[in-house]
């Protein structure tokens, strides 16, 4: 610290900082554990009814990139100290901390870096302009005459500015505008990730501490958004101190500030950086001590909260009852009169940018990946993909590429709107969205990677993986459109709620504030801890304008603006096992890409098994008829006789094939339906295999899964009993004489077994099928033909257990909203691996 910010900031000035932060920290505290009690009690009972909310088809990186630099450079650093420009290599590691060197060198060498600065709270400017315009207003009455030096002097046209309110300003410059925009972009996404941070994972300690933000500032008539609600706990709560404290230290520390306006200037951003990490300090220590009280007192409050949950619960409403009957008339004339007729034009200020921004997410990906295989088309396959994939694998966190999606943001405006409601800034809303777009490119680039890496076993050269890849691609696109419309709808309800709610407390705090004392004598004693009047009364006036923004959301999704899927449109998730794969190591893309992964225990892989139905069918791993019978045979089971005549050439030979094989009558299909189990059994097979024949319509084009299929399982009566079509319709297990195929139709069978001829197929019903063990071959079946397979429901083949005396039966429906249809997965051979689209057969 230097002489002159020692000078002003003497041992007096320094007690009366200490004990003003004191103040301000313990109303917070209080403000705290109040908050803490409450978000304890909302935590559990969360956990005890569940959340019926709609399932993310995406999946989510569990373990972070880790020791991974996100961007690297040399740029300019002006040394306030001696007033000079120094050539610094600066490294944006994992964290998204500025990291300075001396050099590239001394980064190498793991020297100790010059500078390490935590972005948050800081605002990047590219303009001297616009930094001298911030720096008059932080002090006022302090100008600089026209054509004196200013604080500064850029030595080039491409300065990059780190402004903060009350932390120290860094100052850096490149060569040219394409580097100044490159670091500009690295340098807000350093603000944006450091502001985001308060972990959201906390489900108590992080809502009780925004709460007790909130109301602290309610307390003191200021409502609203909050810019400076930025980085951690003890940043926010430093903000917190300093909004108050620094205009009293302006006020006293101003005037007798001495020098020209420049010097004046700087010492004062000097004063306000040492204040600044007093109290900073003092927040810190006295913020744990408040944490680790609310934490001794814990356990003993979730015990009172599971015992007396009924009573908590019946308290609490007992309450909201006396208070909405004396709240909720003047709520909602308030909300009829200053608020509903501007919920439409709000909510579509919201949702044009913020789609605008998702929109480009989704083309960002598909150009990557779409590049990626082309690339692998032109210069050699499996040996180019870890390459392209440790590249695409960080897509998510590369400053420069994500700036397009980021920048639609920035288009932000409410404009009118903000002054009516006391919006101090759209920056809040501009920072979340764009929070989650990039949660939502992770999503899908480590979707899109856990599927690829699944099939990597199975290629067999630079023709398979580049359809492997298109597929997946455009399997992983159908979920993102689901999720990103999930993730926009909530954002526009939370972001209608932030803006509205603060507004109508402000209009009612005159009328109906002084008011809520009264209803305190409601709670009793011993739940004071988990309710309070003021959360009641603020949920009544929540609730007075929620149904507003829901209708408002809605219609908005009803009308299919901006691609929002309606609420009615719920795609069950197809893939559980995907989910499960989603929880285990992430994936090293530096091991070999033929490299399976690690083998599962036996019994956990027999659980999944049961458990897990895929509904992925590969349309490119159509076998011929003979293959396809020859790879399906258990072990133990007679091999099928050479064939005397060749295959059919098209439906009507299959027709005429199906109606010699006719004649023999259902009693004798059944028969040898029965004499198949019995040579299952014996060959150590534990379950009867069901396959479902399909129509045209069924499968889409690419032959992978559609994302709103679930599979639901009965039990029949024995191995051939009937089994449900996916459009509802009763289907025996041995087809009826008559089947007619419709001519053009893509034929979907069981490997070998023999369908009783007779069933009439539709195109709303699929004839389902058991398939023996031992199967008799006829005809082969078509080159164009495609072959789905049952999937037992265990992969053991050696376990030699009684025939069950029920068959599986399987339901599929589809999803008719979205014109998702069921697919029909191979059943697994000797030599199957597991992965995370179900049970996989490698041929």
């Amino acid at each position: 610290m230097g002489d002159v910010v020692s000078t002003h900031l003497d041992e007096g000035r320094r007690q009366h900082i200490a004990e003003r932060t004191g103040k301000v920290l313990g109303e917070f505290c209080r403000c705290y554990q109040e908050q803490f009690g409450v978000a304890l009690f909302n935590s559990v009972r969360y956990e005890i009814e569940g959340n019926g909310g709609p399932q993310a088809q995406l999946l989510h990186r569990k373990v972070p990139l880790e020791d991974h630099v996100i961007y690297s450079g040399n740029l300019f650093h002006y040394i306030e100290e001696n007033k000079k420009w120094r050539n610094r290599f600066c490294v944006v590691p994992h964290n998204y901390g500025l990291v300075l060197y001396e050099n590239k060198l001394a980064y190498e060498r793991d020297l100790p870096p010059r500078v390490l600065i935590n972005s948050a709270g800081y605002k990047i400017l590219t303009s001297v302009d616009q930094y001298l315009e911030l720096v008059n207003s932080s002090l006022p009455g302090v100008t600089p005459k026209v054509g004196q030096t200013p604080i500064f002097k850029c030595p080039t046209d491409f300065p990059l500015i780190l402004w903060h309110p009350y932390a120290r300003h860094y100052y850096f410059c490149v060569m040219t505008g394409k580097e100044q925009e490159k670091w500009r972009a690295v340098f807000q996404d350093c603000v944006r990730h450091c502001n985001n941070g308060i972990s959201e994972d906390s489900k108590v300690e992080a809502p009780a501490f925004t709460d007790a933000v909130r109301m602290y500032r309610q307390s003191k008539e200021q409502y609203g958004t909050w810019d400076m609600l930025c980085g951690n706990e003890t940043q926010v709560l430093s903000n917190l101190v300093m909004e108050e404290l620094l205009p009293e230290l302006r006020n006293a520390i101003g005037p007798r500030l001495k020098g020209k306006a420049q010097e004046r200037q700087r010492t004062w951003i000097q004063i306000s950086d040492a204040v600044y990490r007093m109290v900073y300090e003092q927040t810190n220590a006295q913020y744990d001590a408040a944490m680790a009280k609310c934490e001794q007192e814990r356990p003993q409050m979730e015990s009172t909260i599971r015992t007396d949950m009924d009573q908590i619960i019946t308290s609490k409403e007992h309450l909201a009852s006396k208070i909405r009957a004396f709240v909720l008339p003047k709520a909602e004339v308030c909300v009829r009169n200053h608020v509903q007729p501007y919920i439409p034009s709000i909510l579509e200020a919201l949702m044009t940018p913020t789609s605008q921004g998702f929109a480009e997410v989704r083309e960002v990906f598909f150009k990557e990946v779409t590049d990626m295989n082309m690339n692998i088309v032109n210069e050699g396959g499996l040996e180019k993909l870890v390459e392209y994939m440790e590249k695409l694998s960080h897509l998510a966190f590369h400053p420069v590429k994500m700036q397009s999606c980021y920048e639609k943001m920035e288009q932000l405006k409410l404009e009118g709107l903000q002054q009516r409601f006391d919006v101090t800034s759209t920056s809040v809303f501009k920072q979340r969205a764009q929070i989650h777009m990039r949660q939502q490119m992770d999503d899908a680039v480590h979707t899109f990677e856990t599927l690829l890496h699944q099939e990597l076993g199975k290629l067999q050269g630079k023709d398979d993986l580049c359809k492997s890849i298109q597929r997946i691609l455009e399997r992983v696109l159908k979920k993102y459109d689901y999720d990103s419309s999930t993730v926009r709808k909530k954002f526009f309800r939370e972001a209608l709620l932030q803006i509205t709610v603060p507004f109508l407390l402000k209009k009612l705090a005159p009328t109906c504030k002084g008011e809520l004392a009264k209803f305190q004598e409601l709670i009793f004693e011993d739940f004071a801890s988990f309710i309070l009047v003021e959360n009641t009364y603020e949920e009544v006036v929540l609730q007075s304008v929620m149904k507003d923004i829901m209708q408002a959301v809605k219609e908005a999704a009803v009308q299919r603006k901006h691609n929002l899927y309606r609420d009615s449109v719920v795609m069950h998730n197809s893939d559980p096992n995907l989910h499960l794969l989603g929880e285990s190591i992430p994936i090293e893309w530096g091991d070999e890409p033929s490299a399976q992964p690690e083998a599962e225990p036996h019994g956990d892989r027999r659980r999944r098994a049961k458990q897990v139905v895929s509904v992925i069918q590969d349309d490119d791993g159509v076998l011929p008829y003979a293959v396809g019978a020859e790879a399906l045979l258990q072990p133990g089971s007679p091999q099928p006789p050479e064939l005397e005549e060749p295959p059919p050439d098209g439906v009507e030979e299959i027709r005429e094939g199906l109606a010699k094989e006719s004649r023999g009558g259902a009693g004798e299909v059944e028969e040898r339906l029965r004499n198949g189990t019995d040579a299952k059994r014996e060959s150590g097979a534990t379950e009867e295999v069901v396959v479902a024949a399909s129509v045209p319509g069924d499968v889409p084009s690419q032959g992978a899964a559609s994302d709103g299929d679930r599979v639901h399982c009965a039990t029949a009566a024995s191995p051939a009993a009937g089994v449900v079509s996916g459009a509802g319709d009763a289907a025996a297990a041995s087809a009826v004489p008559g089947a007619e195929v419709p001519s053009g139709a893509e034929v979907q069978a069981a490997a070998p077994a023999s369908p009783v001829p007779g069933a009439d197929t539709t195109p709303e019903a699929s004839v389902q099928h058991t398939m023996p063990a031992s199967p008799k071959p006829r005809a082969d079946v078509p080159p164009e033909a495609k072959l789905p397979h049952g999937t037992p429901a265990s992969p053991v083949s050696e376990a030699k257990t009684p025939s069950p005396s029920t068959g599986a039966v399987c339901h599929q429906p589809s999803d008719k909203e979205t014109g998702e249809q069921v697919a029909v997965t191979p059943p697994q051979p000797p030599g199957t691996t597991e992965s995370g689209e179900g049970v996989q057969t490698e041929f």
